[in-house]
């Protein structure tokens, strides 16, 4: 293109649009210029661009064919309370057209605690299956052969005793673990970023990852070791570009961690598998992976591998739950079709898309078979499978793949400046910046920059209810409880014993493989938590120091005269109390989902109120002696696991009993509005269910405040 067609262009969209072309440049969270107007030009320099799929550096794929020779694998994401009732809804699945299983764990599972255990009252069978022991996972695979269908196990801190159970099954099913397929997540960096369902300090955190790796490559070949996950990042609030780069940044980190065990790269590298989410910007979510893969290549070729397969980058994504709306949300129907199709042209291998309920409860049958039949439409009708990467050479998508390869690379250099990802994570630069990331997207919401149909724009006056499902959490317990006693009185405990303590030695010695020893004490019917147990003995537990970052929601709403108004307002309620309202951001039970208990942490402190952050995973009464020790005014709950029913009730009581029933009780998150009275009529003042702006929160704050002042 010559410098007058690009100036005859501009001025025909200065007289269309009436403004500088200049103006209409849009820059991302990511800090990429986006142009009204791509051409050949803007794809001069960048190298490689003129690649194969299938070939080094796999930026059109990992496969020559793609699609063309086997479309995507379709997934659904699933645990359901029971290992009964989530076996009933994987034969559902796969008989409807589902072609691998993925299991979706409670969080007392995930933190390594039997269902039994006092500190996960509220959460057995709340937002995943349980899992106790071996009996559990037999009972969630019966009649699902293991030898062909391949299974996705989301599960980082309780690794160990989760994939011993999985290998016993197995065996108990007839399938020995070299014929099992399938995927453990086993990602724990990303867990002290910002998932948090740890267990163990990083360090013999690594170690299990690095057992699992060598355990696997040597028993286990059709087994991918690892998924490296960016997914709850981006969920957590990363921009792509900090998806991008902590993942692959984490993935060179388990390489060395292998590498250290004395492994050879080309006996594991081929079963790493990584895991991102799908958000609605639509080409960059696409070009992504394709970078993803590009860079991908870049890495593992520092260590050297000779197999053309250690190279490659292969992905499972998952269609985004942040971009999930409470209001209108038969809008997520359609935003998950996108997403999806984003997913598939940017060359995912495997896919699951969330279903249009799930920012309210737990997907129903019915919501769950709209989300497979999205994929299947994708699959057979739309014709994406009949050519491979369809973007390629699109002006605009090259140009945003090379801009998120440069961007993510340079963050990838600034943490290996720091000594590597683990070091990092000990310095807290990845979850500092996810926070800020997080925190600077809610205000662009709350302020209207960021348009969501039907959430800040488009809105409707009145929802109409939709049927959810609901989980009888005090049920699910009493029956893994009596399934555990049972398990218990049926085991020769002198045989559970032996395998704990040599499991406990194997820990502490640092001689020996983790998950051959747990494989042992798995068949002996030893539980996952009393494995985990045996490995806290050796490696203690870990606790991260809640921080939260200022002066990122006040900076966006800098001058603005809603916020002037609340902030005049908060002084006069200063004056009057003698202090500053004092509000504690808590989260109780195992949920370690803190994005948006940080987000209000940050934004309330901006705004003028005096912040305490809880700790994570704390009891209701735990919770309760902070409250009164710190002498808040209120106490705001972050729920975002379904635990609200049983653990906000608790709060109350517990503040009631030690005197602080004059403390305000609010909560916030994944809220069914069908629970809001049951919570009111329980001791909690008032609700905020997703999608709530952030300053009518902090007004209906203060109402409350001077509502119980008045009252006194």
């Amino acid at each position: 293109m010559t410098d007058k067609t690009r100036k005859d262009w501009e001025a025909l969209a200065e007289k269309e649009l009436k403004s500088s072309p200049e103006n209409l440049v849009w820059h991302t969270p990511e800090g990429i210029e986006v142009k009204p107007l791509y051409t050949r030009d803007d794809l001069e320099g960048i190298d490689p661009l003129d690649t194969l799929p299938g070939f080094e550096p796999f930026l059109r794929g990992p496969r020559a064919t793609m699609y063309v020779g086997r479309p995507w694998t379709i997934r659904q994401y699933a645990g359901f309370s029971t290992a009964e009732a989530s076996n009933a809804f994987y034969r559902k699945a796969l008989a409807a057209g589902q072609q691998g299983v993925s299991v979706a764990f409670d969080l007392a599972t995930h933190r390594g605690y039997d269902s039994d255990h006092p500190r996960v009252e509220g959460d057995v069978g709340k937002a995943g299956v349980a899992i106790d022991s071996v009996e559990d996972m037999k009972i969630l695979f019966d009649g699902i052969p293991l030898d062909k269908i391949s299974v996705s196990m989301t599960m980082n801190g309780a690794v160990i005793p989760i994939l011993a159970n999985f290998i016993v099954a197995g065996e108990e099913q007839g399938v020995s673990r070299d014929k099992l397929s399938g995927t453990i997540q086993n990602d724990i960096l990303k867990e002290f970023m910002v998932r948090n369902t740890y267990i163990y300090p990083p360090e013999p955190s690594m170690r299990i990852v690095a057992d699992i790796i060598e355990y696997t490559a040597k028993e286990m070949p059709k087994f991918n070791s690892i998924s490296i996950s960016g997914y709850h990042m981006q969920e957590a609030g990363a921009t792509l570009v900090q998806e991008l780069a902590f993942t692959l940044a984490d993935g060179r980190e388990y390489v060395r961690a292998a590498l250290a065990k004395g492994l050879n790269v080309d006996d594991f590298a081929g079963r790493l598998s990584f895991f991102f989410a799908i958000g609605m910007n639509f080409f960059m979510e696409a070009a992504k992976l394709r970078a993803a893969r590009q860079l991908w290549t870049r890495i593992m070729k520092e260590f050297e591998p000779k197999k053309a397969s250690s190279l490659m980058l292969r992905t499972h994504c998952q269609t985004s739950g942040v971009s999930l709306a409470e209001q209108g949300p038969y809008n997520n129907i359609i935003r998950t079709a996108f997403e999806a199709m984003s997913a598939v042209l940017g060359g995912t291998q495997s896919l699951h898309t969330n279903s249009f309920d799930e920012a309210i409860a737990l997907p129903t049958e019915f919501s769950a078979r709209i989300a497979r039949n999205t994929q299947l439409i994708l699959q057979h009708e739309t014709g994406v499978t009949k050519v491979v990467d369809p973007l390629a050479g699109s002006y605009y998508v090259e140009s945003l793949t090379n801009e998120l390869a440069e961007k993510a690379w340079a963050l990838i250099e600034e943490v290996e400046a720091l000594g590597g990802m683990t070091k990092a994570v000990n310095a807290g630069l990845p979850k500092r910046l996810i926070e800020e990331a997080a925190t600077r997207r809610q205000a662009a919401v709350d302020r209207g920059d960021e348009v969501i149909v039907g959430v800040n724009k488009y809105r409707l006056e009145n929802e109409e209810p939709i049927d959810i499902l609901e989980i009888d959490n005090s049920a699910v317990r009493a029956a893994q409880i009596k399934r555990i006693e049972e398990t218990k009185r049926r085991r020769d405990s002198q045989d559970v014993k032996e395998a704990l303590g040599v499991l406990a030695e194997v820990a502490r010695s640092g001689k020996g493989n983790l998950i051959a020893a747990a494989v042992e004490a798995a068949r002996a019917r030893a539980t996952v938590g009393e494995i985990s147990d045996a490995m806290r003995q050796a490696f203690g537990d870990h606790a991260a120091v809640p921080e939260v970052v200022t002066d990122i929601y006040g900076k966006a709403y800098e001058g603005d005269p809603e916020l002037g108004v609340l902030a005049g307002r908060l002084g006069e309620v200063t004056k009057r109390l003698g202090h500053k309202p004092k509000i504690m951001v808590a989260k109780l039970g195992q949920d370690g989902h803190d994005r948006g208990a940080k987000v209000i942490a940050s934004a309330f402190g901006d705004i003028g109120f005096d912040v305490v952050a809880g700790p994570l995973f704390q009891t209701p009464e735990e919770a309760a002696e902070l409250a009164l020790a710190e002498e808040v005014t209120v106490v705001g709950v972050s729920s975002l696991a379904a635990g609200h029913k049983t653990l906000m009730p608790q709060l109350a009581q517990a503040l009631k009993k030690r005197g602080g029933e004059d403390i305000i009780v609010v909560c916030g998150g994944v809220i069914p509005r069908q629970d809001y009275q049951y919570l009111m009529d329980n001791g909690v003042s008032a609700v905020f269910g997703p999608g709530t702006h952030v300053l009518d929160a902090a007004r209906a704050v203060l109402d409350l405040i001077e509502g119980k002042r008045r009252n006194v």
